[in-house]
Parts: C-alpha cells; structure tokens; sequence
C-alpha cells in the first residue's frame, strides 16, 4: 500500500527465497569474494565480445537463482531486468534464452532496487506467484560505450569509478525461507547540473540523500530502525558529499550505519579502482551476496539498500547535457523478527 508521498509498505512481506552472485577476477580479488557464489577468472567466459560476456554473467546467475529456489523457468511469472548497455540488450538478449515474461527497465545503477521493489510490488498485490529480478554490468563495455575503448587504456581522474563486472538475481514469492522486503521508496529525478562523467559519485549523492529522507518521513521512522543503510555506489566521493549533505539537512545519519557497495566491494588501497566501485553489478551483488548473507548468519536484522543511477547516456553528454540522477530505497528484514514497519 502506499505510505506517503512515494513509498510503499508490503503488508504482505514478499520473500527473497533466493539470490545468486556471479563476479569478474578484480571483484573475486576484492574483500567480498567469499560471499559470492562463483568468481569467474574470465572477463570474456568464452564469448566473442565483452557484450556477450556480459548477457553470459546475467543468464548464469539467473540459472542459478532459479536452481536454488528449486524452480523452472516456466514456473515465474515474470522476470524484471535492466542494464547499462543501449536499449538494456544485455537483459533483453538473457531473457530471450530465460523464454519467461520480460519487463525490462532502465534506472542505470539504481537498476537492482528498482527491479526488487516492483517484484515485491507484484508479489504483495498477488499479481505473480513467482518473479524473478535481476541486473548486470561489465567493466569493458561500459567502459567502451560511456567513456573510452577498453583497449585505449585512457587515465582516468581519482573521481572516476570502477564499473563491476558480474551479475545479481533474486526470486521472490509470497512464503518461504528468506529475508523480506517490507518498503520501497521510489526516487525521483534529482539534476544538480554536474556534467563530468567522471564524477558520477558527486552527481549521485544528492539524489540519494532525498530518497533516504523522503523514506523515513513517508514512514516515520528514525535511522536507528536499520541496522545498516547502505548506498548504491556513490565510491569515495559520492560518500562524503552525502554525509556532508546529511549533516547540512541536520539528518541523523549517524543513528545507525551508514556504508556504500561502491567503498565495499573493492580494496582502494590494493586495487586500481579510483574512487570505487559502480554499475548495475556493484549494488546487486554487494546486496544478493555479502548483506543477505550477513542476514541469514543473523549479524544483520533490517537492512535499507539505496541503489544510485545516472540517467546519462553517450549522446546526451555528447549534446552538453547535466546528468539526471536517481535512488530507489528498499527495505529488507530477517523474517519473523518483532515489529516492523506499520501500513
């Protein structure tokens, strides 16, 4: 139902039965690799093209998700995905071979918690027994097609991120073991005029800022409610400038954790990867892999993802163009923990 202006409470508690996890050799070398499900050596796992490549992650985590939910293709009523690439091929094309009921959606890197919060809308509303969501990004070709040739070796400032090579899945359904999704609060577009593609951390920042405090007053909620907030991929300085941000609004931010997937997945210190990690991956995998399973050990009880998106794309900075960005917020819980959040 919706709560406020732009969230919605599931009443109804839809269940993440399952996740999967596919990563590239950098993610596999980063702190995290121990919570992924397979880290491929690869970055081309045998295709001819790094578009390929990409789809190939996509497909095998969606396998994968299915095959530790005990299901089939045909038993999902609907797969929900979206990617980085031109008219998001990389999923389109995964869910030609999944042969399932497609939406496809572009949010950019807020992808993975746009597509989770309208699977768990679907599964609240009884609109599907079974959906399925799921993401994917890969260094080399959106390195290809937002910035320069992979081959090109460009440098590239200490504001610029490092794209995530791999894949996130997740089924929902209506019961069954697994952590919950009790809200969603969609963002909107929010343009500070930042032009540098090379700072999408700073272009980010403030549109997540506006949708975690637009979650808390649509739910009336303190921070101290979660356990963790954690924001999509805004890296070094997307972080700081958020925190900067929540101390001018004076929101209390530091009632709980507050962390980012892009400063998580990777090492900075040992890993060439400028101000961290982005891309659709970088959020659905730090979530589908690291936090969830943080949950299911029980060190993490309730849980806010922020997934962050520039809504950019070649010909619009190629027309001067500011970049339009955007965060979408769900709310995760370990099932059966008391209270929670109120429709």
């Amino acid at each position: 139902m919706l709560k406020g202006h732009q969230s919605w409470v599931f009443e109804n508690k839809p269940v993440i039965v399952s996740t999967a996890t596919i990563v590239g050799p950098d993610e596999g070398l980063g702190p995290l690799s121990e919570d992924f499900d397979i880290v491929h050596s690869d970055l081309t796992l045998g295709q001819k093209s790094w578009e390929k490549a990409e789809k190939s992650f996509l497909e095998e985590a969606a396998q994968l998700a299915m095959g530790k939910a005990g299901l089939t293709g045909g038993q999902i009523q609907f797969y929900i995905g979206g990617d980085l690439m031109n008219q998001i091929i990389s999923s389109t094309f995964a869910a030609r071979s999944l042969a399932m009921p497609y939406i496809g959606i572009f949010g950019a890197c807020s992808t993975s918690m746009e597509g989770l919060a309208l699977a768990a809308q679907l599964i609240n509303s009884n609109s599907a027994h079974y959906v399925m969501c799921g993401t994917c990004s890969h260094n080399s070709t959106a390195e290809k097609q937002f910035r320069y040739p992979t081959e090109y070796g460009s440098q590239k400032p200490p504001s610029a991120q490092y794209t995530v090579t791999g894949a996130g899945a997740a089924v929902l359904t209506s019961k069954g073991d697994g952590p919950v999704v009790t809200a969603a609060t969609i963002g909107r577009i929010v343009d500070m005029g930042i032009k540098d593609p090379f700072n999408m951390g700073a272009a980010m920042a403030p549109a997540a800022v506006d949708t975690i405090q637009a979650h808390f007053r649509d739910l009336r909620i303190e921070p101290s409610y979660y356990d963790l907030i954690v924001t999509g991929d805004l890296a070094a300085v997307g972080y700081d400038m958020a925190r900067e941000l929540f101390a001018k609004h004076k929101f209390p931010i530091e009632q709980t954790r507050y962390e980012d997937c892009g400063l998580m997945i990777y090492n900075r210190e040992k890993q060439s990867v400028q101000a961290g990690g982005s891309g659709c991956a970088c959020s659905a995998t730090v979530t589908y892999g690291h936090l969830l399973n943080k949950m299911r050990k029980g060190e993490l009880n309730r849980i806010l993802v922020v997934a962050t998106g520039a809504l950019l794309s070649p010909l619009s900075f190629q027309q001067g163009e500011s970049i339009p960005c955007i965060a979408h917020a769900v709310a995760i819980e370990s099932a059966g923990i008391q209270g929670g959040i109120q429709g």
